[in-house]
């Protein structure tokens, strides 16, 4: 995972802008305190979509923003032309790895199935020992209640160790969030040995 420059975060998020126009503001609020802090935004590449929102208001505060995005959604969600970056490539799964490689820590604002799947890939790849970079999922308005209620539940039933659970960073707040996942202190060694 990343090792160069400044303090990188990997966004999933929607290639819609959602329902509720809480989205929208929390995507705002997020790139502006990526920028203000001084860190680099790693996302899908998109122009649409809470994607758009989370890359231009981190550019607007002077956050560099890399974007990777296939060949094959270049048309559906609009490759982002104003980009510090914008890497173009074959395939989701070079997508996702370059947009790993990339990043210090991983946050999931609200989407669909694909903000999901990217999410639930990155949790695992920790859960496997693959990085120890940490990972938040930003509840917005109540989004993910029951996701998380899921997941308590998987938990209870014995598919899911809590202790891997634990390592989902959730809240409501961006800031908050933010500040939480800079100063995770990584898994324990003894964090991998229950899969």
């Amino acid at each position: 995972m990343s090792a160069e420059g400044a303090f990188s975060v990997c966004v999933y998020c929607g290639s819609r802008t959602g329902a509720r126009p809480e989205y929208a503001a929390a995507a705002r609020a997020l790139g502006r305190s990526i920028g203000q802090r001084g860190w680099r935004l790693v996302y899908g590449g998109g122009r649409v979509g809470l994607m758009g929102v989370v890359a231009d208001a981190a550019l607007q505060a002077g956050a560099p923003v890399v974007g990777v995005i296939p060949e094959s959604l270049q048309q559906r969600e609009v490759g982002h032309r104003g980009l510090t970056e914008l890497h173009v490539v074959d395939t989701m799964h070079r997508r996702k790895q370059m947009m790993a490689e990339r990043a210090n820590a991983f946050v999931a604002l609200p989407g669909g199935i694909g903000t999901l799947e990217e999410l639930f890939e990155a949790w695992t790849w920790a859960q496997l020992g693959y990085h120890d970079q940490p990972i938040g999922l930003l509840d917005v308005a109540g989004y993910y209640g029951n996701l998380l209620r899921f997941l308590d539940e998987s938990v209870a039933q014995g598919f899911l160790d809590a202790r891997q659970r634990a390592r989902l960073y959730v809240d409501a707040d961006v800031v908050r969030l933010l500040d939480r996942l800079q100063a995770s202190p990584g898994p324990a060694a003894d964090d991998f040995a229950r899969i």
